[in-house]
């Protein structure tokens, strides 16, 4: 008499969640502040406004070239968070609206930051319109372009976080305001009064990561709830 033997089951590993999402937004943060209070220490003043006069914004990147680095690693954290949320059992678009917003701020922020290493090349500074051209494709990129879409990387992770009860309800709306803020800050390309909003958004918004990072769990207890 013959058996038939089961085929062996498959084996199913656990990998790890990715780097730790706190540990990410907190080198992000001081990435961004290191190069924002650099640049001014080494300048003597705060990067020229759009506002300003030709003149000014010529002799900032003039006599000032080392001043402008900037780089923010947000694209890890956007990636890992995504992640971490479909494995916590969540398959609303948010996973996929964090992961575009980070993506999308990161790549403008790296844009801006090497618009503005061109800023202080020779060739470029003998061109005063191509100066103020730049300068303003830098501040567009750096500022509205890379706060706008760091708002949907927020949004995308608050509303899910918030129906699928994995961050408290406090921190999620906190999300959903900082985020609307990020929004508005588009603004500054038509009203100066509203450029205010992108500092607000973006250094708020460095906070509500950190902080997101740290309560965000990694595992989720059986059970059902929203996805």
């Amino acid at each position: 008499m013959y058996t038939t033997q089961a085929p062996p089951r498959p084996v199913h590993r656990r990998f790890p969640g990715g780097p730790p999402l706190a540990g990410l937004a907190a080198t992000a943060t001081v990435l961004f502040l290191t190069g924002l209070i650099a640049s001014t220490a080494m300048a003597g003043t705060t990067f020229p406004s759009p506002t300003g006069t030709g003149a000014s914004i010529l002799a900032y990147f003039r006599d000032h070239p080392d001043a402008v680095t900037a780089a923010v690693p947000l694209a890890i954290y956007a990636a890992t968070a995504s992640s971490r949320l479909r494995t916590l059992g969540i398959r609303a678009p948010g996973a996929t609206i964090a992961l575009a917003g980070g993506v999308l701020a990161a790549a403008f922020l790296a844009l801006s930051g090497l618009v503005t290493w061109t800023l202080a090349r020779p060739a470029v500074l003998a061109s005063p319109p191509l100066v103020s051209a730049l300068h303003d494709l830098a501040f567009a990129a750096g500022g509205p372009g890379s706060v706008v879409p760091f708002g949907l990387l927020i949004a995308g992770l608050a509303v899910p976080a918030a129906f699928g009860a994995l961050l408290p309800r406090w921190l999620a709306g906190t999300g959903l305001l900082i985020a609307l803020a990020a929004e508005f800050s588009a603004l500054s390309l038509l009203v100066n009064g509203a450029a205010y909003l992108l500092p607000v958004a973006r250094f708020a918004g460095l906070a509500w990561l950190i902080t997101a990072g740290v309560l965000l769990p990694k595992t989720r207890a059986a059970g059902p709830g929203p996805a």
